[in-house]
């Protein structure tokens, strides 16, 4: 630890630690906790060691930090204000076709999306967060830049959907962009692996399974293999596309990249909501659920933005029961994965029907060490001797954390992000007293209102009828002159 500051959080009143006997997070009180460098390098009383800078534990829940396996940072906050109500009533529903391609940020938009996603999701004290995105290195640095662990995952991808009108969806195949694509996804991989920070990483993600060709969901899954990289593909995301592939190939989505030989445990499939067992799929298997337990694939879970739908997994219960590694991820606006863990519970109940289908402890270890271990990882997501310092200081002096029985509970049920007043992340401060450190967030407020400009203003070059923003989506209120 020579030459490194010594930070030591003393006595904590409350602790999630990590019991390696019991194989879970456990409760710990009055507890010191030492980091250096990056990692944990003391838990418990008797440390006798130099101390650089204490923390006052006596009214704060130390928590591990929070691990986001799918987000869309340059592109979801684009969305606020625009996508939440709305939906293709002819499509099941989904908003996925027809309006978020509508409101795409231009570059300049991105960078800006990207840092007010990076502060919302470090507020809620996420520690690491997958960007399923593009090639575009200035987004890249600017959430690398907020102190964030980052694993970039630049999409690619074969086809893009077309609307012709209210009820089919068509796709424009150009393989040589995908190409270009995938050689750029790797190359951006490859340039940002030796980041001085050591905090980013890399993820080949073919964006959605109806939009790239089978022989480039292979080579990617071949090389993320090769080089002991994650792998994540959107699949079982909407009944559209589950439609779809059937008529494809007479397998479902889960079915049909078991018969590529691409679920395996450097696999995540993203949402994994539409499988044979779903009630809106009628499919006449029950092997999906199976398929992936046995494979040792990995859900990312993301309940909010289905939610918005009427749609949601069914349910997580089962999955876990099954043997299911599920990992949480934002997806969409808000970047708040305490909220995530709450829809989560909400909505996996309401699909079973029964508060007991699974336990609060299992969302948070979706929230933490299954999103670490679908990443590869077992040094995050966890506090123990040895991991790495992310960490979230939770303030147990706010108001939303008492009467003061269970504080897990109450940051996840009542406070979420309200009472998370300071993130380390690989043993920097990156949260303090409430606020991401370093970053312009006023700028960035600015930049990404006037990006929401320019992506509505453009938005009649490619709405299929021509419409206008407005038209697309009205005000919630009308609005009148008052005189």
């Amino acid at each position: 630890m020579a030459g490194e500051t010594v930070t030591r959080i003393n006595k904590a009143r409350w602790a999630i630690l990590w019991d390696g006997e019991r194989e879970g997070h456990v409760y710990a009180h009055d507890v010191d906790i030492v980091f250096s460098g990056n990692s944990i390098r003391h838990i418990g009383s008797g440390y006798c060691g130099p101390v650089d800078r204490e923390i006052d534990g006596s009214r704060l829940m130390v928590m591990p930090g929070l691990v986001d396996i799918h987000a869309h940072p340059a592109l979801e906050p684009m969305n606020r204000g625009l996508t939440d109500d709305v939906a293709s009533a002819y499509l099941y529903n989904t908003a996925l076709y027809e309006f978020n391609p509508a409101f795409r940020p231009d570059p300049d938009g991105t960078v800006a999306a990207v840092t007010i996603a990076a502060v919302e999701a470090l507020k809620s004290g996420v520690t690491t967060l997958v960007d399923i995105g593009v090639a575009h290195q200035p987004c890249a640095d600017a959430l690398i830049a907020t102190g964030m662990r980052t694993v970039l995952a630049p999409g690619f991808r074969s086809a893009r959907w077309r609307m012709p009108n209210s009820y089919t969806l068509e796709y424009d195949w150009d393989d040589a962009a995908a190409e270009k694509a995938y050689e750029a996804a790797i190359a951006m991989i490859e340039r940002n692996a030796g980041h001085p920070s050591g905090r980013v990483s890399g993820m080949l993600a073919p964006m959605q399974i109806d939009t790239v060709r089978p022989e480039m969901i292979k080579a990617s899954h071949d090389y993320a293999k090769a080089h002991n990289l994650p792998w994540q593909i959107h699949a079982g995301q909407s009944r559209v596309e589950f439609l779809e592939m059937t008529r494809r190939y007479g397998l479902t989505p889960v079915q049909w990249l078991e018969s590529l030989d691409v679920l395996d445990r450097h696999s995540i499939v993203g949402h994994a909501i539409f499988l044979d067992h779903h009630h809106m799929t009628q499919w006449p298997t029950r092997r999906d659920i199976a398929i992936l337990a046995e494979t040792g694939a990995s859900v990312a879970h993301c309940p909010t933005v289905f939610g918005r739908r009427g749609i949601t997994l069914d349910h997580l219960g089962e999955y876990r029961r099954a043997g299911i590694n599920v990992g949480l991820g934002t997806d969409t606006h808000p970047h708040n994965m305490i909220e995530e863990m709450r829809h989560a519970a909400y909505f996996g109940r309401t699909a079973a029907e029964n508060v007991l289908a699974f336990s609060t402890t299992e969302v948070f270890e979706a929230a933490t060490t299954c999103g670490a271990k679908a990443l590869g990882r077992d040094d995050i997501g966890c506090i123990a001797v040895g991991a790495k310092a992310d960490l979230v200081l939770v303030d147990l002096d706010h108001v939303s954390m008492h009467p003061l029985r269970d504080p897990l509970r109450n940051l996840i049920f009542s406070s979420a992000d309200r009472a998370v007043r300071d993130v380390f992340v690989d043993g920097e401060h990156v949260v303090l007293n409430g606020e991401v450190v370093g970053v312009d967030v006023e700028r960035a407020m600015a930049e990404v209102d006037e990006a929401q400009k320019r992506a509505m203003s453009t938005a009649p070059k490619i709405d299929r009828m021509g419409r206008t923003a407005e038209e697309m989506v009205p005000l919630l209120l009308p609005t009148v002159e008052i005189r």
